[in-house]
């Protein structure tokens, strides 16, 4: 009998990187191995990169080093490398790093138990070339040990890769031009997770509502099985059991009157959008190549809120940019008061190679104006937030749990629709993961809402859907 063969994957970088984790775990599940919990337990261990800012790819060589004792101290041991990193650098990273087996791109991951197999055999590989067809999405069902770790919410890929090139961003030189799934495909992976025990989906792709959009302009969608993203939204909404629909990371660009009606419409189209704006300026938006303006982007908002009054609206922010004045700056700030974001992510410029911006990185914010910069856009996004929470004290919502609270006590914590991390506080049995539990919030914190449950049916806004009525 052979011994098991247990792997361990760490991931950095954004949900697609996360779900691209999950789909390799997927093909070592099918190829034999069992996942480990730590790295000291396991025979092959991959390292999933990010690229997006400095620091994750700094990482990435940080962690190679510490794994060469890793690696040393049981033979046979195999490391990989695969994301965006690997995709940047390709086999460089074999010459720098004599312990590293394969190396694979971000278009390449149904080749990785190819690479494991070459690798128990002694050979090391790369494969990082762009795959413009459509079987880099051709993947096996989930096996059976990745089911049953997959809960409540699962992530779908419908589109991959990114034309916008803006210019601090490398996304379209490590992930490649976009290329659309067919919608049949998409459909049939939906009714496979759903039928798995998966009610909630976060449709994904570099510019997710891009979908379709080539087809669409071209009117060769039937040809090549797409459809415009609107359209995607209400198929998959008219999917019995699926009771919640997510979408990230959408584009300003491609936010059309279809897609803003769905949001008051459907049903299973949870009343957030995470909506990246990085910046408040249109001077500085032009020069990131944004291909929208400071007052396009309020339009998107204000559009959104009146299909959807409730909707939660979070973004992305970039400080220090090359050439952001305190005018620009100050231009963010109301930006984000004017527009009340929920919540976002903010980070400091960092120069990415090969981009458009890296060429004036000189020009850039120095590191302590910086630094105060993103101290002060998250200061003032912490009170909005805690505003946004004790606001919604009093009120009913649905938690879909997730497991344990990070505040212990015997709380357990989920997401509401908002997508605001709700802990709730149980006195009887606490819920299992994948129950859905209608909630009152009690009390509000500058991260998290905290609610206790109701013994009366989930609220009407929230409730299951009927099978026939999404017929």
């Amino acid at each position: 009998m052979e011994p098991e063969r247990r792997f361990l994957i760490k991931t950095y970088g954004c949900q697609m990187n996360v779900h691209d984790s999950q789909k390799v775990a997927n093909l070592l599940h099918h190829a034999g191995y069992t996942a480990a919990a730590r790295a000291d337990d396991a025979d092959l261990l991959v390292v999933n990169t990010c690229s997006i800012r400095e620091k994750a790819e700094n990482q990435l060589y940080s962690d190679l080093g510490a794994l060469r004792r890793w690696k040393a101290e049981r033979p046979g041991r195999i490391l990989g490398v695969g994301g965006c990193v690997a995709q940047q650098v390709g086999d460089g990273l074999l010459r720098r790093f004599a312990h590293l087996d394969f190396v694979f791109g971000t278009h390449n991951l149904r080749w990785v138990p190819h690479m494991v197999a070459a690798a128990e055999e002694g050979g090391r590989s790369a494969r990082l070339e762009e795959d413009r067809s459509l079987d880099r999405f051709d993947l096996p069902e989930r096996h059976p040990g990745i089911r049953s770790a997959a809960g409540a919410s699962a992530f779908l890929t419908v589109m991959e890769g990114c034309d916008m090139f803006c210019s601090f961003c490398i996304v379209p030189l490590t992930r490649g031009r976009e290329i659309s799934r067919p919608a049949g495909e998409i459909l049939a992976e939906a009714e496979a997770l759903v039928a798995g025990g998966v009610q909630e989906l976060t449709l994904l792709g570099q510019t997710v509502n891009a979908y379709g959009r080539h087809d669409v302009g071209r009117g060769r969608t039937l040809a090549r099985g797409t459809m415009a993203f609107a359209q995607l939204l209400g198929e998959l909404d008219a999917l019995p059991g699926l009771e919640r629909i997510r979408y990230a990371s959408p584009h300003p660009l491609f936010f059309d009157d279809d897609l803003i009606r769905a949001h008051g419409e459907l049903e299973s189209l949870c009343p957030h959008v995470h909506l990246p704006v990085q910046s408040g300026s249109s001077r500085l938006l032009e020069r990131m190549r944004r291909r929208y303006t400071r007052e396009r982007y309020l339009e998107i908002v204000a559009a959104l809120r009146a299909a959807r009054p409730d909707i939660a609206i979070t973004t992305d922010l970039i400080v220090g940019f090359p050439g952001e004045t305190q005018e620009d700056f100050e231009a963010t700030l109301s930006l984000i008061e004017e527009a009340r974001f929920v919540d976002h992510f903010s980070f400091k410029y960092s120069p990415r190679p090969g981009t458009a911006a890296a060429a004036e990185a000189s020009q850039a914010a120095p590191a302590e104006v910086a630094q105060c910069r993103l101290e002060a856009v998250q200061s003032l996004q912490r009170s909005l937030t805690l505003a946004y929470h004790r606001a919604r004290v009093g009120s009913t919502t649905e938690a879909l749990i997730e497991g344990q609270s990070r505040r212990g006590g015997g709380q357990v914590c989920g997401r509401d629709p908002y997508h605001r991390v709700v802990n709730v506080a149980t006195e009887a049995t606490a819920p299992v993961p994948g129950a859905r539990v209608a909630v009152e919030i009690v009390e509000a914190t500058p991260h998290s809402l905290i609610g206790r449950p109701l013994a009366s049916p989930l609220p009407a806004a929230f409730a299951p859907k009927a099978a026939e009525s999404r017929a």
